[in-house]
């Protein structure tokens, strides 16, 4: 890291790592995996500015309850659809 200024300064990365979801199905499943990662989040007190995730997941899935309950509900179909 270099400093430029007061205000700024400059990461140099060596290396950086990228990763990439090709196919429709492959994306799908991913952005799942990150609708449960944001629920996850806002379980433990983390805000986001539009739509919750909680709000997000009972509109798609259909899921009823508290957050708790519907993220619970969500972990199950995924290892059911995702990981089986």
């Amino acid at each position: 890291m270099t400093l430029v200024s007061d205000y700024s300064f400059t990461l140099r990365l060596e290396e950086a790592v990228v990763t990439v979801i090709e196919g429709e199905e492959n994306v799908r499943n991913a952005r799942i995996l990150a609708l449960k990662c944001a629920l996850s989040l806002e379980l433990k007190g983390m805000k986001r500015r539009g739509r919750s995730a909680y709000a997000i997941v009972k509109d798609e899935f259909g899921f009823k309850g508290s957050k708790q309950k519907v993220y619970d509900q969500l972990c199950e179909w995924v290892k059911k659809h995702l990981f089986s």
